[in-house]
């Protein structure tokens, strides 16, 4: 119990940000394209996990599609600045897999 005290205390600012995704197998995909680059700086903590969505109530692997991103900081600024290179890094990830995902590519084969 103490230690999660003095994390709060030493990282007072957070937010956590849950992206649902189509699939367990997208959220799988983008949490381990994403986890690879860890926070530069000492300043900031960040947690990933992919989650079920809170109205379903199973707890299969496969139910997991919510990518939930935990950012602690000790300023609102290195919260500010870590979130954005997050979202960046997100939004290169999210494009890769519109572009080039093997379902995005069957269906748009069977469209035309």
């Amino acid at each position: 119990m103490a230690s999660t005290e003095s994390t709060n205390t030493e990282f007072p600012y957070t937010l956590t940000i849950s992206l649902p995704l189509p699939s367990n197998r997208l959220a799988t995909s983008a949490l381990r394209a994403i986890e690879v680059d860890t926070e530069l700086s000492p300043f900031v903590r960040r947690d990933m996990a992919v989650t079920t969505p809170k109205e379903i109530q199973a707890d299969t692997e496969e139910a997991k599609t919510v990518l939930e991103t935990t950012y602690r900081a000790t300023t609102n600024r290195m919260l500010r600045v870590a979130v954005n290179g997050f979202m960046e890094s997100l939004g290169v990830v999210l494009g890769v897999m519109e572009e080039l995902d093997v379902d995005v590519l069957e269906a748009e084969g069977v469209e035309k």
